[in-house]
């Protein structure tokens, strides 16, 4: 079942979004339970202090307590893959809310034909990620690790490393082997000896893929052109 919330300082707002968040879900067919905030200092309450865990948020930006901007900068630590559709009526936000790797920004002149392709799109997307898992099978373990929590994976001898959030993971198999398993068009080769995953990836800078994590990974020259094809085409064909 997915954790959705919705936040606005403006009740009628708040009611309107989660009503149109309802008929998504009927629509994708999916579960879901929507939890409606007009204070924004309660839902960063509930997520920094209480712990509260949500697949995706709808945000506005422009609230008197604590910004959409600000909330999402601040629960980045607890929710890292937390899927954040903002809500504004000021265009300049969009390009602050890539930088934070915003999923979706929804103006608030044309929400009614763009909001429900926005909680659709980001409905889908959750359950694809969720919906897979790389096996590591020993004699002695036996380890599923899901697509989304892996950031990438590197070359290290004859084992292939796999990096997720705090932790690594060894599989004595070479990377192409790794990379044919995973079968995966979000993981994408940035050199020889590295694979990304495309959805951890915020931008492209100076050479480097700068994730979510903090990590910079160095693009080789042969593939950099590839790499930002790559991204560009998996988010037009997927949002």
């Amino acid at each position: 079942m997915l954790r959705i919330a919705v936040c606005d300082d403006d009740s009628n707002a708040v009611a309107a979004h989660k009503k149109i968040t309802e008929t998504c879900l009927k629509q994708c067919k999916s579960a879901g339970e929507i939890t409606a905030y007009t204070s924004s200092d309660n839902l960063l309450y509930d997520i920094t202090e209480d712990g509260f865990f949500f697949d995706l948020i709808l945000l506005d930006i422009e609230m008197p307590e604590t910004t959409g901007m600000e909330i999402a900068e601040k629960i980045k630590p607890c929710l890292p893959n937390v899927k954040i559709i903002f809500i504004t009526s000021h265009i300049e936000y969009a390009i602050d809310a890539f930088e934070l790797s915003i999923f979706r920004y929804v103006p608030k002149n044309d929400i009614d034909k763009r909001l429900s392709s926005a909680i659709q799109d980001a409905v889908k997307l959750i359950e694809l990620e969720d919906g897979k898992t790389y096996t590591i099978h020993t004699n002695s373990r036996l380890e599923k690790i899901p697509y989304k929590e892996i950031y990438y994976i590197e070359r290290d001898g004859k084992n292939a490393c796999i990096f997720t959030a705090g932790e690594i993971s060894k599989v004595r198999k070479s990377l192409q082997q790794v990379y044919a398993e995973l079968n995966a068009e979000e993981f994408i080769y940035i050199d020889r000896g590295c694979i990304v995953n495309m959805i951890h990836i915020m931008q492209i800078k100076d050479g480097m893929a700068v994730l979510k994590n903090g990590v910079s990974l160095p693009v080789s020259r042969t593939h950099l052109q590839e790499v930002k094809a790559q991204i560009n085409n998996y988010w037009g064909t997927h949002i």
